[in-house]
């Protein structure tokens, strides 16, 4: 079963994705290529990691934690100070980052 959010439609750096097997077994991944072209600079967006962290959250009924860094994420990205350049913005990735740390 695939599970995702797409923030961004633009973009795949945006869309986590969770497959669920029988069991309950999950494996969370993003989806995106390795962008060899913009690698040690700075300008990768996080998003899809960190609603990988969000799907997991959601998986193990942890819902308050999940809801929580979820919220951060998306008015980080709709206060829109601080956006990577695939989102519109000239936030490096660090920039981004500590922006969605101020809204926890």
């Amino acid at each position: 079963m695939y599970v995702g959010t797409e923030i961004d439609p633009r973009t795949q750096s945006s869309t986590p994705s969770c497959n669920i097997g029988e069991g309950g077994i999950a494996l969370a991944e993003s989806i995106h290529g390795s962008a060899p072209d913009i690698a040690g600079k700075n300008l990768a967006n996080p998003t899809a990691l960190l609603m990988i962290g969000v799907s997991m959250l959601r998986h193990l009924n942890i819902q308050n934690k999940a809801d929580h860094i979820q919220n951060a994420i998306l008015n980080t990205i709709a206060e829109g100070r601080y956006r990577t350049v695939d989102l519109g913005g000239k936030a490096k990735t660090t920039e981004f980052t500590n922006a969605i740390i101020d809204h926890l």
